[in-house]
């Protein structure tokens, strides 16, 4: 299995190895792997010189001189991974290779034997990460990369979102076994089933939009976020810096301040959950003795050991993608915690979460997608599956039918006993019921008729108001 190095040097399954094209699915993978940080980290670190030339600290020709050495084809991602190693984060491995190669573009010069550090010579090369810290850079980098992150995860939601309505309108009137606590309980229609999963994923799909908008900010505070070395400029530069890199400008360094982390885990548990609901139901309903969807993606499927099989390849890796989800999510929100103006060890602690959470989350949504794009419901299965008990599954109506005439509790208790002797009997409910004699005398009354009754028993007439329902839901996601 193929791995990729992260922040902290460390190794974590991914890429193109044996794992990865199923537990990273989809684009997120790869725009948070090791090129994707590298490109943020320096991202940050030349917007920060261009940022200062704004404000007023340096020249526009210093600050291309900066832009021009953080070119990642310079970098070595393994040998930052190991300097990570010794300097507990890689961000100043980097500042040091930015630094030579802008005293080498540039032909600056510095004492023999003195080290490469930020701001080691003067010019262009004192620009590089001045007022910075490392957590600025990283936190900074890890917003860049939340942010291409969410907009992929949205646009996935949005495609699992457009093949729910499609079925929800398809099934808008298919009347199919509503079921509860793993047994069949009163009749719904597909539609109704398709449109509880559209607006599940269009309110995750609203809570992604919301923390895609107010949440990413740059961080820029320097080493206690006061932005000391910057002075009176400080506001300035950060101002400067969040309109150059695209993200918001926070009031203040949010270095322990970790409500955006927070609310970012949050949207991405409520994306997972929806999504493992989704997945959960097409798992089921797919089921050989249930039978009432299949995925139709040719050649898909398949077993190691039985020929036959077509399993649903697409729904089991949505769900197992979604339950990874919640791991790295509560460290993100246990690490919440940080001591003083800067933490040791919680900050740390969200690395590997943090981007665990953003690629399972995208691999979750990018397989539901794709899982619902190839979904194909079985009418003929769901109208079987209503039948195979008889009628039970109308007890509930033929309840509230008789209630008027016998009173609700005994009306129950005449729908329990024919349900009870159906069962018995292996007859419909239907038939079952014609043999109550509380039935037989409301017939011979004339209180009510067998025209009546049949119309109770029919799953068609029993669906409440699902197919309105279903036109209310799509009415609201459709909002999003």
């Amino acid at each position: 299995m193929s791995a990729v190095t992260t922040p902290t040097g460390g190794d974590i399954p991914g890429g193109t190895g044996l794992f990865g094209p199923v537990l990273h699915n989809g684009p997120v993978a790869a725009l948070t792997d090791d090129t994707a940080w590298l490109r943020a980290l320096l991202a940050f670190e030349a917007a920060l010189a261009e940022a200062q030339a704004d404000a007023g600290l340096a020249t526009s020709a210093e600050a291309a001189a900066v832009r021009q050495a953080c070119r990642p084809d310079a970098f070595d991602v393994d040998e930052l991974g190991r300097a990570a190693r010794a300097d507990g984060n890689p961000v100043i491995a980097l500042v040091r290779r930015i630094v030579a190669l802008v005293e080498a573009d540039t032909g600056a010069t510095r004492p023999s034997g003195a080290a490469v550090v930020a701001g080691s010579a003067g010019g262009a090369a004192s620009l590089v990460h001045r007022g910075a810290t490392s957590q600025d850079a990283l936190d900074t980098a890890a917003m860049l990369l939340t942010v291409v992150a969410l907009d992929a995860v949205e646009g996935d939601l949005r495609r699992a979102l457009a093949a729910a309505v499609a079925l929800a309108e398809a099934g808008r009137d298919q009347p199919m076994a509503g079921r509860t606590l793993g047994r069949q309980a009163a009749p719904i229609t597909f539609g109704f089933k398709a449109a509880s999963w559209a607006v599940g994923l269009a309110r995750a799909g609203r809570g992604v939009a919301r923390v895609r908008r107010e949440v990413p900010a740059v961080q820029l505070g320097g080493a206690v976020g006061t932005l000391s070395v910057l002075g009176d400029r400080g506001p300035a530069v950060v101002s400067a810096l969040a309109r150059r890199l695209g993200l918001g400008e926070p009031a203040v360094a949010w270095h322990t301040e970790r409500s955006r982390i927070g609310e970012l885990a949050g949207a991405l548990a409520v994306v997972a959950g929806a999504v493992a609901k989704v997945a959960g139901d097409v798992v089921l309903l797919g089921q050989s003795e249930v039978a009432e969807v299949r995925d139709t993606e040719p050649g898909r499927g398949g077993s190691s050991a039985m020929p036959h099989k077509r399993n649903p390849v697409a729904a089991v890796a949505a769900r197992a993608s979604a339950a990874s989800v919640a791991g790295p999510v509560a460290v993100l929100l246990g690490s919440m915690a940080h001591e003083h103006e800067r933490a040791a060890g919680p900050w740390h602690a969200e690395w590997l979460p943090l981007v665990e959470a953003l690629r399972s989350t995208g691999s979750a949504v990018a397989w539901l997608a794709d899982a619902l794009e190839h979904l194909e419901p079985d009418p003929a299965a769901m109208a079987a599956n209503l039948a195979r008990d008889g009628g039970l599954l109308q007890a509930e109506t033929v309840a509230a039918g008789l209630a008027p005439l016998l009173g609700r509790l005994p009306a129950q208790d005449v729908v329990r006993l024919a349900a009870d002797d159906a069962r018995a009997r292996s007859v419909s409910l239907r038939t079952a019921l014609g043999a109550r004699p509380e039935i037989a005398r409301l017939v011979t009354g004339g209180m009510v008729g067998e025209a009546t009754l049949d119309r109770w028993c029919d799953p068609a007439t029993a669906v409440g108001t699902a197919s309105a329902a279903v036109d209310r839901a799509l009415a609201e996601v459709r909002r999003w």
